[in-house]
């Protein structure tokens, strides 16, 4: 199996790697058939993302999508982090093998499970609950009893 430069960077070098202690957003997934476990901590302030770490125990595709992940939205407003795709994800790290494609969409959805997280300590349920909600399938790995 063949990954871009950008992977191996991010699988090397992880950005954004740890445990937020302040975090106020976390967020964990996982993928039964494949192992993979990420867990995303945010620290929101005024509607942007001030920080965020990852945790993630899987294969170099896992901790690279996170890595690059959580690149993508640092510093950003939370809208952003709404509309990050695992296309998007794939895109800024030039490619994945397709049978690795999964480990972009559970970086997807660790945030957004995050992002639910944080939506429901404001009492915002009705947009956690369209989190919840947002797995639309997209990957034959997709193990998220949602369908």
């Amino acid at each position: 199996m063949e990954y871009s430069e950008k992977v191996m960077d991010h699988f090397m070098n992880p950005r954004n790697c740890g445990v937020l202690s302040d975090a106020n957003a976390v967020g964990e997934v996982g993928n039964a058939k494949c192992g993979d476990i990420m867990k995303i901590y945010m620290k929101i302030e005024n509607d942007i993302i001030k920080d965020i770490k990852f945790q993630t125990f899987g294969c170099c595709a896992a901790i690279a999508t996170s890595s690059m992940a959580t690149e993508l939205i640092k510093g950003k407003p939370i809208s952003d982090a709404l509309n990050l795709t695992n296309k998007a994800v794939v895109e800024a790290l030039d490619g994945l093998p397709p049978v690795k494609i999964h480990c972009s969409v559970l970086a997807e959805e660790a945030i957004k499970a995050a992002l639910a997280n944080y939506f429901r300590s404001i009492g915002n349920n009705e947009e956690a609950d369209k989190l919840d909600a947002s797995c639309d399938g997209c990957c034959e790995h997709c193990d998220c009893g949602k369908h």
